[in-house]
């Protein structure tokens, strides 16, 4: 018999099952236990299972905010977010209502306001989050699933010559471009002070698995650097397009404490907002992470 790998084996050891969502990216793990602090040894698998699928699901998993606020940890310190709501008496989880803020957009269409397009999480801070835990408080019968894009199949899937045109570039990324509407007219000059946006290399390199990731979202980067203006949003629509395409992504279909974690370098994602008027509350702790480069 063959031998079998380190991590399967840790895994078995562990009483863990890991099946795969899909064949580009996501697992399903089963009978994990958090306690808090979070075991060394099964901190360790998981850390090693996102690298491996970019986003983790788990179900029924009921935990408390203290187990919640330990399972963010296994990956480093946590941070809080300067305009969505926390959880009282623990500003390290947030607080995330779906259907609040229903707008009409430009084209006359009923949208979540901040909720359903294709994103990374804090870009238009100088370090993004490395990752983030998602756990589901309060969902409508039906709808409200997420889905996660694989951000280095996104640049996988460029032409060669798109390729060579965003090379060494940046783009810029600006907390207002998304929650503008969302922070009173008073404060606004005040928090573009204090998140000044911030110029991301277009591809970033993942820190751990050195991929190369498209690393432009539609929620905070406002331009690419150093462009004329209606050729780089010409580029921008067609790099946001990328993640899009249904082979790089996975779906997830929420269910009662079920939790998802997620690379937050690796990924993108996107809430689909599609159960009005019902309502989904999620609670979310949030990895702190490293400029990008």
């Amino acid at each position: 018999m063959a031998d079998v790998e380190p991590l399967e084996a840790e895994i078995a050891a562990l009483g863990l099952t890991v099946a795969p969502c899909g064949p580009v990216l996501g697992a399903e793990v089963a009978g994990l236990i958090v306690r808090d602090p979070v075991d060394a040894d099964v901190a360790a698998v998981l850390r090693a299972l996102l690298l491996r699928h970019k986003v983790l699901f788990f179900r029924d998993l009921d935990l408390s905010h203290a187990q919640h606020l330990a399972l963010g940890r296994v990956w480093g310190a946590l941070e809080g977010h300067p305009v969505i709501a926390h959880v009282p008496g623990h500003p390290e989880i947030l607080d995330i209502r779906g259907s609040d803020g229903r707008v009409d957009d430009a084209g006359g269409h009923r949208r979540f306001q901040t909720l359903d397009k294709w994103h990374a999480d804090v870009t238009f801070r100088a370090a993004p989050s490395l990752g983030a835990v998602l756990r589901a408080r309060e969902l409508p019968a039906i709808g409200g699933d997420t889905l996660w894009a694989d951000a280095a199949a996104a640049y996988d899937g460029l032409s060669d010559a798109v390729k060579a045109r965003i090379e060494g570039r940046t783009a810029t990324h600006d907390l207002l471009f998304d929650f503008g509407d969302r922070i009173a007219p008073e404060r606004r000059a005040a928090m573009a002070a204090e998140f000044p946006p911030q110029h991301h290399p277009i591809v970033r390199t993942h820190p751990e698995t050195g991929e190369r990731v498209l690393f432009v979202n539609a929620s905070f980067t406002s331009r690419l650097d150093d462009l004329d203006e209606t050729e780089g949003a010409a580029l921008l629509a067609h790099l946001l397009d990328r993640f899009k395409t249904p082979e790089y992504q996975v779906r997830f279909r929420w269910s009662p404490n079920a939790v998802a974690i997620w690379d937050n370098r690796a990924t993108q994602h996107y809430p689909v907002a599609d159960y009005w008027p019902a309502r989904r509350r999620m609670e979310r702790v949030t990895i702190a992470g490293d400029p990008p480069f």
